[in-house]
């Protein structure tokens, strides 16, 4: 597909389909924004659900189809810390994935595309940062929603605002980490919900970046250990050194 007919896709899209997407976005996203809580899991197990689900290639093995509810709530939450919240795990957040540490120029960038579309990040159980993907994700659903609401009104310049800004998110963001990660994630966990989760998330984003006709490399790459870019630190040579601190012309740390 062309990007002149992938436009044409996107544009093409009803409110019914647009909104549609919006739903797997944040079925993605409520697997990384915390753990996955026993309303959730009823959901994801429901029969129409799970016919969905097989049509896109996902296969949960009989620990999320055959556990009960509650101890599959409890194993999800262990794997869950051991993945994404545990040092050694692999963070699903822009920045460290990017550039190996946190609130980096994603997280700045992020938060002022958020800011500009009155998208407010609601902190959960644990502190999410703006770059966070389950963040991310929720943001590209609120904004195919309301792609969704400007179709149905008939605003086309709204429509065609809204599609501009979700191309661009994943032209800036989504697109440059999330096919990568997806594989990593695929590699490392051991529980059949998050192996499917990553398998569907990296599909996901090969078919929304092919529907939305946007072409940028994978950053990411899949990579387990992300080197911690350099920070450029600035000396000001006006700015008083005390006695016990080492300054840039000094042979010793002590006067």
């Amino acid at each position: 597909m062309n990007v002149h007919a992938a436009e044409l896709a996107q544009t093409g899209q009803s409110p019914d389909q647009l909104r549609a997407r919006a739903g797997y976005y944040r079925l993605l996203a409520g697997a990384f924004i915390e753990e996955p809580g026993r309303d959730y899991l009823i959901a994801l197990r429901s029969k129409e659900v799970q016919a969905e689900l097989h049509d896109l290639g996902v296969r949960f093995d009989p620990d999320v189809t055959d556990t009960d509810v509650d101890t599959l709530v409890s194993e999800l939450a262990c794997e869950y810390a051991a993945l994404f919240t545990s040092p050694g795990g692999c963070p699903p957040i822009e920045s460290a994935r990017l550039s190996g540490r946190l609130q980096q120029t994603a997280f700045e960038q992020v938060r002022a595309a958020y800011a500009q579309a009155g998208f407010k990040v609601r902190q959960g159980r644990f502190t999410l940062f703006e770059d966070q993907l389950g963040v991310e994700l929720s943001f590209v659903a609120a904004l195919l929603d309301r792609l969704a609401a400007a179709r149905k009104a008939d605003d086309l310049d709204s429509a065609k605002h809204l599609e501009k800004e979700i191309k661009r998110f994943w032209a800036l963001h989504l697109g440059l980490w999330v096919r990568g990660y997806a594989r990593l994630l695929e590699r490392v966990t051991v529980h059949s919900f998050y192996r499917e989760i990553a398998a569907l998330l990296g599909t996901f984003a090969e078919a929304e970046l092919e529907l939305i006709g946007v072409h940028v490399d994978d950053v990411d790459g899949g990579r387990e250990v992300v080197p911690k870019a350099d920070i450029p630190l600035e000396f000001n040579p006006d700015e008083p050194v005390c006695g016990g601190c080492r300054g840039p012309d000094s042979d010793s740390a002590v006067a």
